[in-house]
Parts: C-alpha cells; sequence; structure tokens
C-alpha cells in the first residue's frame, strides 16, 4: 500500500471514530493534530502533497507525529515495498478495524448507557477482540443459561437491567 493511501485511510477511520460518518478532511485533521501535540504541527499544502503522491516520503518528525495522532506505529507510515502480501496481516487489520468500531460504538452509548460503554471499550482494548466476541456468541448460540448463571456468580449483588427499565419489569419479561 502506498503511502498516500495509508493516510488517507487513517483520515477516514479516524473520522468513523469521532463519529463524522465521513473521513476527516486534511484541514480538520491539521487542527487535531495542532490541539493535541503541544505546539507540533503539519501543514495543510504538506499533507495534500503526502496524499497525492507527490512527496512520496515523510521526515522522520511528521512520521512520529501522524504515527502519534493515529495510534499506529511509525513504521506503519512507510510504502509497502511492490512484493508486500496483505493477506498475511488481513486478520490484524480486520481486529484493528473491529477495535476502531468497538470503540466508536462505546463513544456513541458514552452518556445513554455507560455500562455498556464501558464493556465495549474493555473488549476493544482486550488483545484478541475478535476471540472475545466469537466466545460471546457461542455463549448465546450454545449455552444462553450461562450468561444468567455468570451474571449471577460475577455480580451476586447487581440486577441486570436494561437502560431506563426497572427490575421489576425486567423479571417480568422472563
Amino acid at each position: 500500500m502506498k503511502l498516500a493511501e495509508k493516510i488517507k485511510y487513517l483520515r477516514e477511520v479516524e473520522g468513523s471514530v469521532r463519529g463524522l460518518d465521513r473521513a476527516m478532511t486534511q484541514q480538520e485533521l491539521v487542527r487535531a493534530i495542532a490541539e493535541g501535540s503541544k505546539g507540533k504541527t503539519i501543514s495543510q499544502s504538506y499533507l495534500s502533497q503526502l496524499e497525492s503522491g507527490a512527496r512520496p516520503h515523510l521526515t522522520n518528525t511528521t512520521r512520529l507525529l501522524l504515527a502519534r495522532f493515529f495510534k499506529v506505529h511509525p513504521g506503519y507510515l512507510v510504502e509497502d515495498p511492490e512484493d508486500f502480501q496483505t493477506e498475511l496481516r488481513t486478520v490484524d487489520i480486520l481486529e484493528d478495524r473491529l477495535d476502531l468500531w468497538l470503540v466508536a460504538g462505546a463513544e456513541r452509548f458514552g452518556r445513554k448507557d455507560p455500562e455498556v460503554s464501558r464493556a465495549l471499550l474493555a473488549l476493544a482494548h482486550h488483545d484478541d477482540s475478535r476471540r472475545c466476541l466469537l466466545l460471546l456468541e457461542s455463549i448465546l448460540t450454545k449455552t444462553p443459561a450461562l450468561v444468567e448463571r455468570l451474571t449471577a456468580g460475577l455480580n451476586p449483588n447487581q440486577e441486570v437491567t436494561k437502560p431506563g427499565a426497572t427490575v421489576g419489569k425486567k423479571k417480568a419479561a422472563r
């Protein structure tokens, strides 16, 4: 993958994480970097040159600045060799996308349901969030009663309810 494609992809993901439902614009990215990097910045024209391919390489300072902002390894921000096999990292890329999706979901639930928000963040921060989701799917489909037993065992003094529902309503629905 070319450096230009990687930067465009990261702007797209960052826009999604921030709830924009679109890629961050170059100008939004420049502003966000300036706000969060204690005076270090990148110009929109430099970013445009990188994304257009007019400048195929980053300075080390810019690479570190972008890597810190996007929370990626600085080595990601180099152009891949022509024979680079993306198939070898497909699971890792999917895991990263899943984690970003979980974080975005946590932000959306933040005020309305902080418990779900915390759960989504915990899942996103787990080393293998994909495997955790697959395990949950197995529990729900193969041993649904295990959910109630685990909930009662892990939180014996807490009744699980939906946001806004009362305990009585939850019990009556069973």
